[in-house]
């Protein structure tokens, strides 16, 4: 029976996950202002605003403040500069200075940003996921550069999950529908399932996290509802947990302890006695 109220669920059939927003884009400032800006080649793979990295600066500090950073096991990103941007900027070590056994996470300059470059060391480690990019088609400011261009802009991260250098998934005269954009994101959310990490940040976009979002939550408050699909800020940042309760297999528990060592004598009080011939104990070993 499903009762209302708080539940509880076996930790190591759950994952936390920090969903971030990326900051402030050129794209954002000029479609506030009129949205025919996203259809405008100008913004083709919009980067980020000086205010945008004063965003980045400001949600890095936090999540070493709260220790956030020392916490998540993984970066995934959306591979596009925005997100990318985001991502190494928030999560990624201080400046890089040249050294042979540690590449940069992002090369000065990426994106003419101005930005100096930013060091992979003391991080998590990043990869690229297609399938949490915005919706795919007609605006530029969705669309992606090459892998190969990426690559250069940001060596430390991994982009071998990407099939194709090109994006193959943007289409000037075809937008993804909101059905076809729902059911991305929980293909992304069901793979997440098939990672060992359990503590994962998410850089992504605003229609993505809104629209997939929305699927879930609906057993919940509506009050509880509302704070998970609200939309998201530029650069803000909200941690939740999800578990699959139809999972019949998981990642063995790391903090679980079976306890009886050393075995003894440890009947619980309120153990009901077996057929009226008084409690049964366990053999002393």
């Amino acid at each position: 029976m499903d009762c209302p109220g708080p539940r509880l669920f076996p930790l190591h059939r759950c994952k936390t996950l920090h969903l971030v927003r990326h900051a402030q884009g050129m794209h954002n400032v000029e479609g506030d202002k009129n949205y025919k800006a996203y259809l405008s080649p100008q913004y083709f793979d919009a980067q980020l605003t000086q205010l945008g990295w004063q965003q980045v600066g400001n949600l890095h500090k936090h999540v070493r403040t709260c220790g956030l950073s020392k916490r998540i096991e993984l970066v995934i990103a959306s591979p596009l500069l925005r997100t990318l941007q985001t991502a190494v900027g928030v999560f990624g070590g201080g400046g890089y200075t040249d050294r042979t056994d540690a590449l940069p996470l992002m090369v000065a300059n990426a994106g003419n940003s101005g930005q100096a470059a930013i060091s992979s060391l003391n991080s998590p480690p990043f990869i690229a996921v297609e399938l949490c990019r915005e919706h795919f088609g007609v605006h530029p400011c969705d669309k992606r550069q090459n892998i190969s261009d990426y690559q250069f802009l940001f060596p430390a991260i991994d982009f071998s999950l990407i099939e194709t250098d090109e994006d193959e998934m943007w289409k000037a005269n075809v937008r993804e529908t909101t059905e076809e954009l729902t059911a991305r994101g929980l293909k992304f959310m069901n793979w997440l399932w098939t990672r060992k990490e359990k503590e994962i940040a998410i850089v992504t976009h605003s229609g993505f996290l809104f629209h997939t979002l929305n699927a879930f939550g609906n057993d919940c408050h509506p009050l509880v509802k509302k704070e998970i699909c609200n939309r998201f800020a530029n650069c803000e940042l909200r941690s939740m947990v999800i578990v699959d309760r139809s999972m019949t297999e998981s990642d063995p528990a790391t903090t679980n302890y079976p306890g009886k060592i050393p075995r003894g004598l440890d009947l619980p009080s309120d153990a009901p006695e077996e057929d009226g011939g008084g409690p049964k104990t366990n053999s002393v070993i």
